[in-house]
């Protein structure tokens, strides 16, 4: 399937807004073009009687993550965060139906999707391998060596065999 945002229908690779179109900043660093967010709204689930068959209310954001100009490093990790939330054609769906308002729970999804964003741009601290010192190296075997004597000393052998 290709997305509608593919080269082929003039938005370059990444997201990059062409020809003037507004970006949304979802983080520093990281922007998308307005026209690569799509919301779809559908019946919410849960109470609110009639209100609930009404009215679409449930909002659902769906955006390409190569849309979204970010670091190659922090889409990995965008990928990772998102889980089970990433189609197979690396699409990312956010859905929100906590409130009985559609303008809300499109806000809430947006917010959701910076929030995601925010999060994959943080590069992880590298943590760098220490090694224990010889001192508490000898600690942990005597304590070893106690703990052997005193099993021995149990077994009523007195470590002979």
């Amino acid at each position: 399937m290709q997305h509608p945002n593919s080269p082929t229908n003039g938005t370059p690779p990444g997201g990059e807004p062409a020809d003037g179109q507004d970006a949304v900043v979802l983080a520093p660093g990281a922007t998308v073009a307005e026209s690569a967010l799509r919301f779809r709204q559908s019946p919410s689930s849960g109470p609110g009687g009639q209100h609930v068959n009404r009215r679409h209310t449930r909002a659902e954001l769906r955006v390409a993550i190569l849309d979204i100009r970010m670091p190659v490093r922090a889409r990995k990790r965008l990928r990772d965060l998102a889980g089970e939330r990433m189609t197979a054609d690396g699409v990312l769906i956010l859905v929100c139906e906590k409130t009985r308002s559609a303008r809300r729970n499109q806000e809430d999804a947006m917010e959701r999707l910076k929030e995601l964003v925010r999060q994959a741009m943080v590069e992880p601290k590298r943590r760098i391998p220490t090694k224990p010192s010889r001192r508490s190296n000898e600690r942990r075997l005597e304590a070893k060596r106690r703990t052997g004597e005193r099993k021995r000393r149990r077994s009523g052998r007195d470590g002979q065999e």
